[in-house]
């Protein structure tokens, strides 16, 4: 699969196991490198998600957020289109980690860094492939101090068996090459202060998914 160019537009989805897309998000090409691919958005970009867990981000409900992956193991979701809101968004994606590391700024700067533990990337021709595992870790711009996020659903979707052993074991193991690299000031931490200065290019138009194809009328 070939390298995608500066500037690009891409499309990230989060897959599930029955092939079935659970969300879409149109990003830009920052850099892509054997290291990391790492893309960016900003507010208004194009997404798609589930409808339940777009109701839950607007009525800022949880119980919400635990009836959408009650949805996703019962294979009955539908998606609803949406658009990144409030922060622009750098995410480091190295093509084998369990893991992405994203930064979400503000007007104001830097706001956090965010890990995200998923599975690892699957390119296509117009992105690439993952599947959010739910857990993250909250990291402090300065990187002094850390949280971990969403512990909760992560046992719950452990219990739904949306996550499975084999998957529990690589993101256990991936939380410790995650504190690692931010013991170590490695990955994009070695390079935090540049990453921490980044912004997006005024001059990118807002990513935009492709068009879905709206099925044939019958007869035709």
């Amino acid at each position: 699969m070939r390298s995608f160019e500066t500037g690009e537009t891409v499309v990230r989805r989060d897959v599930h196991r029955s092939g079935r897309v659970w969300s879409e998000q149109a990003l830009r090409v920052v850099t892509d490198t054997g290291e990391a691919l790492v893309t960016a958005c900003t507010p208004g970009a194009q997404t798609r998600w589930p409808a339940l867990y777009a109701k839950a981000r607007a009525d800022d409900d949880r119980t919400v957020r635990i009836a959408a992956f009650d949805a996703m193991a019962s294979g009955e979701w539908e998606l609803a289109p949406g658009v990144w809101q409030e922060t622009e968004l750098l995410l480091w994606k190295p093509p084998a980690a369990w893991f992405s590391i994203d930064a979400f700024f503000t007007g104001a700067g830097l706001r956090n860094w965010y890990v995200n533990f998923e599975r690892p990337t699957r390119r296509t021709a117009a992105g690439f492939d993952t599947f959010d595992l739910t857990v993250d870790l909250v990291i402090d711009p300065d990187l002094s101090t850390w949280t971990w996020k969403d512990e909760d659903e992560y046992a719950h979707v452990r219990r739904l068996g949306i996550v499975t052993d084999t998957e529990h074991q690589a993101v256990e193991l991936a939380r410790a090459q995650v504190l690692a690299l931010l013991d170590e000031r490695a990955g994009p931490f070695a390079d935090a202060d540049r990453w921490a200065s980044w912004r997006w290019n005024p001059a990118w138009p807002l990513p935009c998914l492709p068009r879905v194809r709206e099925p044939a009328p019958e007869g035709r």
